[in-house]
């Protein structure tokens, strides 16, 4: 059971990782008008970079929430953590889908952005569910505001990443929500200030490379 347990694991990250994932949910951008075409060159790297960088935040989300629903105590919180990795699962397909659209695609580090955020979803998961569930809390705030900054950022006429973006911004808010009211902790500010530094260390690195 134990080994089972850990090879659908391993496989999930494998995944993860490389790309690999199909999302249960259709892109909200499935059948809508709009091709790459109808961006200019400089457009197209720009919602590349964007893109990009929302793809390795949903690597990162996997990892996040494996390990916190490897950690969690009670059996409630580790299935709600599977319900919103699930979920986050099709954000990163549709990120990957919408990266191939504009000709571009995810980067090698994405093994190292993993690793990363599975041990500090695997420590926060450790210390107790009420700061795991507040680490998720705040992870999602901060999701949303970067949403949000991408939503200012996209071309007008991307309407693809758009749709996108707005349904993942939905999501993250209501996973927020869950965290807060399944009992989640108030992390102290030193703790969001560092995760806020960790994110804009990923995202700029992450639009570039």
């Amino acid at each position: 059971m134990f080994l089972d347990r850990m090879i659908a694991e391993f496989d999930h990250a494998l995944r993860a990782m490389t790309g690999v994932t199909r999302a249960a949910r259709p892109s909200p951008a499935a059948g809508l008008a709009g091709e790459p075409e109808a961006l200019s060159p400089t457009e197209r790297r720009h919602v590349a970079g964007l893109m990009r960088v929302n793809h390795v935040g949903e690597v990162c989300a996997q990892a996040l929430y494996q390990a916190q629903k490897l950690t969690a105590r009670a059996p409630e919180i580790r299935a709600a953590m599977a319900q919103a990795a699930r979920e986050e699962e099709d954000h990163l397909g549709w990120c990957a889908e919408r990266l191939h659209d504009v000709g571009a695609r995810p980067r090698l580090l994405n093994p190292l952005w993993y690793a990363g955020a599975f041990s500090i979803g695997w420590l926060a998961g450790r210390i107790g569910d009420r700061v795991s569930l507040g680490f998720v809390a705040e992870t999602e705030r901060q999701v949303e505001r970067h949403l949000d900054g991408h939503l200012d950022q996209l071309p007008a006429q991307d309407g693809k990443s758009r749709v996108i973006l707005e349904q993942m911004r939905a999501d993250e808010i209501r996973h927020g929500q869950h965290a807060i009211e399944a009992g989640g902790a108030t992390l102290p500010a030193p703790v969001r200030g560092a995760m806020a530094l960790a994110s804009r260390v990923m995202t700029s690195t992450a639009y570039h490379l």
